[in-house]
């Protein structure tokens, strides 16, 4: 009689734990925003607008830079977002990183680009003032998004 009541009680307390441990999961999983597609994601949103502005910005520059900092800081600037996308894209947590972390590569190199252009005198340094603090809240908003899924 006393091992069926060591067995009811462990069952027991194995029951209560697992029911304990997905009710957790389920009200954690439920705080998390679900998005359907990619250009729902802010940090998405803002890194295309990103590639906009730098596009505009780069307009008017020389044409001797049309292969050489024109193309480069918009191949950069559009892969931030590119990569937001095909990082949400993917189905593992390990390959959505991957993504997101050449996304932050890109945002670094942009703003590199950015700096160069400021220091030659293509960019006038509020221009350049507001862009990489804008690339600076994709990169924080993209460490963010990386924590999450490690």
């Amino acid at each position: 009689m006393l091992n069926n009541l060591n067995s009811y009680s462990n069952l027991s307390l194995n029951l209560n734990l697992s029911l304990n441990l997905n009710l957790n999961l389920n009200l954690n999983l439920n705080l998390l925003p679900v998005y359907k597609d990619f250009q729902e994601l802010p940090v998405w949103q803002m890194a295309m607008q990103i590639a906009v502005d730098i596009f505009a910005l780069t307009e008017n520059l020389p044409r001797k830079e049309d292969y050489g900092l024109t193309s480069q800081i918009r191949r950069s600037s559009l892969s931030i977002s590119d990569n937001i996308a095909e990082g949400f894209g993917r189905q593992t947590s390990p390959d959505k990183i991957k993504f997101y972390l050449y996304a932050r590569g890109s945002a670094n190199e942009a703003k590199s680009q950015l700096i160069y252009g400021n220091r030659v005198g293509y960019f006038e340094n509020e221009k350049v003032e507001l862009l990489t603090s804008r690339i600076h809240q994709v990169i924080e908003s993209l460490n963010k998004l990386i924590k999450s899924l490690r």
